[in-house]
Order: structure tokens, then sequence, then C-alpha cells
């Protein structure tokens, strides 16, 4: 099978894989601070849920990466799934029987899902060419969007099914979560060959032997120019990472590249977690039901998801700096429109959350390009696991804080400074240009001209 060929194979398989656990994805998102608010009966607490499954998704990012660096991607990705299955399990248990603190464990277990329906982005990016690469995440990203928008739509329906069955209703999401992550997880498990991550390594070892050998025969037939190089010559050649199918062709990370995409995702999902995580409890308090509630959030899952064809367009055509950069001014955006927006208006609180979603996707495919790029095959799945709990620790951070922030201040107060906090990736991705810059003269500097 052509590399070509087990891209697309790979490609199918995630699509499907992450269509049914975006559903399980978004019961968290919809459901999650109104449960803990009914079960706890404080709005300070409502934060907690999307801390408990963030922080959940922390600890999963690490067990994901170090299963799918030592076994490959599919072990990987198909436990984690397997283990939201079983927390969002617990979730509708401890709903059933009013058990606060199985609650509290459910939902840090059921982060493993939700790290990994992030995670898999990755496998669809381990055998893109460079200049595919930010398409290749985007179609991983774009197929989440049928079951993360068909699940907060199902609110009201799994909620009287929920009903039925003498649970609470808004344990109803829950239990969809749990079926969409077990087909998820079996699905990857079966069908999900060959694996990714370790076909990626094959290539990325073969092409160093191939650099090799070509390395070898031009200096064996070519003896007088060898000797004539200067020391260290072929050392500073081999330095300069060569971005291939299998990441950078050496085995040190781009460390400019690493840190500028770490950033730009850790800071737009603290911003996005804080404010979509109260937006649910700030409808509700003002008199909207769960329904006008529901449609906001399917609508800003659909705009966190849905521009991926097109933001991955762009991150391969213009770049991923200048995609970055407009993540941070559209989050910034989305801040500012929450925080003056009319409490009664559901389209003006909907807009808000749009713009939040297109600039998160924005950051995160822009990130995860650059990072791709930074890393190579050898350590990649370890670093992306490690990348990823500093993404779910900043979720975690945003979803606690931000039912405190809107007990001491309103919910305003909170948007606003969320979408201040996203103007932050501006000055870090300009910090990683004139590193990057400065790095670049230094290279072409003259052996033995001082620096200026």
């Amino acid at each position: 099978m052509s590399v070509a060929a087990a891209q697309r194979r790979v490609l199918t398989v995630l699509v499907v894989s992450q269509v049914l656990s975006g559903a399980g994805l978004a019961a968290g998102i919809t459901v999650g601070a109104l449960l803990a608010e009914e079960m706890l009966g404080s709005t300070g607490l409502a934060g907690l849920p999307s801390a408990l499954f963030t922080a959940g998704a922390a600890l999963g990012a690490v067990g994901i990466g170090r299963l799918s660096q030592r076994w490959g991607r599919r072990p990987g990705l198909a436990l984690g799934y397997a283990g939201g299955a079983v927390g969002s399990l617990g979730v509708v248990v401890a709903a059933a029987t009013g058990n606060a603190p199985l609650l509290f464990v459910a939902l840090t277990v059921y982060g493993a899902g939700t790290a990994t329906n992030l995670m898999a982005r990755y496998a669809g990016a381990d055998l893109a060419a460079p200049e595919r690469r930010g398409r290749a995440v985007s179609t991983v990203l774009l197929a989440t969007t049928l079951g993360a928008v068909a699940g907060p739509l199902l609110v009201s329906v799994t909620g009287e099914v929920a009903h039925g069955w003498g649970i609470p209703r808004l344990a109803g999401p829950f239990a969809l979560a749990t079926v969409a992550f077990t087909a998820a997880a079996l699905l990857l498990a079966a069908l999900l060959r060959p694996d990714p991550l370790r076909l990626s390594r094959t290539l990325a070892e073969a092409e160093a032997e191939a650099a090799a050998e070509a390395e070898a025969e031009a200096a064996a037939s070519n003896p007088d120019q060898a000797q004539a190089e200067p020391p260290g010559a072929a050392d500073a050649r081999t330095e300069e990472p060569r971005h291939t199918a299998g990441g950078t062709r050496h085995d040190r990370p781009d460390r400019r590249g690493l840190l500028g995409g770490t950033a730009v995702m850790v800071l737009g999902q603290l911003a996005m977690i804080a404010i979509m995580t109260m937006t649910p409890v700030h409808m509700r308090a003002h008199g909207h039901g769960t329904g006008d509630a529901g449609l906001v959030i399917a609508l800003h899952v659909g705009a966190m998801f849905l521009p991926s064809p097109l933001t991955g367009l762009l991150v391969d055509r213009i770049g991923r700096l200048p995609v970055a950069a407009a993540s941070g001014v559209t989050l910034f955006a989305a801040g500012a429109v929450a925080a003056l927006a009319p409490a009664h208006s559901v389209p003006a609180l909907a807009t808000a959350l749009v713009l939040l979603g297109i600039g998160w996707n924005f950051g995160l495919i822009s990130g995860t390009a650059l990072v791709t790029d930074a890393l190579p095959a050898v350590t990649r799945a370890r670093t992306q696991g490690v990348l990823d709990v500093g993404i779910a620790v900043a979720g975690a951070t945003g979803g606690m804080s931000s039912g405190l922030v809107v007990v001491a201040g309103g919910f305003p107060v909170l948007a606003l400074a969320g979408g201040v906090l996203a103007l932050a990736i501006i000055p870090a991705l300009a910090l990683t240009v004139r590193r990057r810059s400065g790095a670049a003269v230094a290279s072409r500097r003259p052996q033995g001209e001082p620096a200026a």
C-alpha cells in the first residue's frame, strides 16, 4: 500500500470515529455545568465539571501519548475512548443516585474521551506531507462537527429518554456519550490499520538512511570537496531541520516552532473554555431554557469545527503564523461581543459564541501544524501528549475559575477578561518570529565574522 493510500484509509477511519465521538464530547460542554449546579446547588461550583474533565483530559493526554509512543496510535486512541465511555456511564449513575463524589470521579475519567477526541488530530497529520498538513488536521476536526452539533440539539430528546428511565434529564446526554465513545473505541481498534505513527517512523528512518547513503556516496566520489569543507560544516547542515512526511528529518525539535504552537493552543483553550462554560449558566439565570442554551452551544461547536477546511487551506497557503495571529484577534472580538450582548438576546450571545468557536479553530489548527512541523517522528507522540496536558490544564483553569469570576464580577467581566487574555497570542508569536529571524541571520553570518 502506498503512503497516499494509507493516508486516505487512516483519514477515513478517523473521520467516522470523530463523528461518533463528537456526540460524546458535546455532552460535557452542553450540560456539565447545569448538572453540577443542579446537584451541588451552587452557581460558583458550576464550572467544576469543566475543570474536572479537562483535568482528566490532562491525565488522559499523558497516558495516550505514552501508549501511542510505545505501541502506536491505534491502541492509544482506542483505550482513550474506552475510558471516556466508562466515565460517561459513571456520570449517569452519579446523577441517578445523587452521588456527588462519584460525579467528580466520573467526570475526571470522562476527560479521557475528550482528550482522545483532540489527540486524534495528530494521527491525521502523521502521514501528511508538510504542504498538506493543515488540511489533514482540518479533515479530522471537521468530522467531529456532525456528532458535536447533533449532541447539543439532542439535549431535550435524550433528557426525555433519561426521564423515562427514572434518572435526571440532564444525565441523558451522558448516556448518549457512553454509546458514542464505545462505538468509536471499537472502530479504531478494529480498523485503524496501518498505524499512522508507526508507519511515519518507518518512513523517517528510511529517509534518514537514504540521505546518509547519498552523502557517503557524494563524499566518496568527490573526496577533494569533502576535505575542503571547513570543520563543522557537515554538522551544521544536519542541524538544520528539514520537514518531511515524517516530521523534521533529524531527532532535535525546532524549539521556536514548538513554543509558538503551544502558546497559541494553550491561550486559545483557556479563553474559550472559560467563556463557553458559563454561557449556559448565564442564559438560564436570565430566563432562557435548556433548548436556547443547547442551540447557542450547538452553533458554537459548529463554529469550532465547520471552518476547518478553510482554516487548513489558509494554514497551508498563507502560513501558520498569520492564522495563529488571527486566532487571537477573533477570540478578543468574541469576548467583547459576549460582554456587551444583552442577556435576553439569544442572537447576540450566539454571535459571540460563534466567534469564540472560529477563533479557537484558527488557533488549534495553526498551532497543531506548528507543533507537528517542529517534532521528529521518533519523539512526536510523547511530546504531543505532554503539550496536550498543557492545553488540558489551561482548560481546567478556565473552567474552574469561570464560575468564581462570574460570582465576583458577572459574566461580562469574565467574557472581556477572556478576550483580553487571548490577545497575548500575538506578542507570543512576535517573540517566536524575532527569535527565528535572529537565528536565521546568525546562520547566514560568515564563519569567524563577529556579531554586530
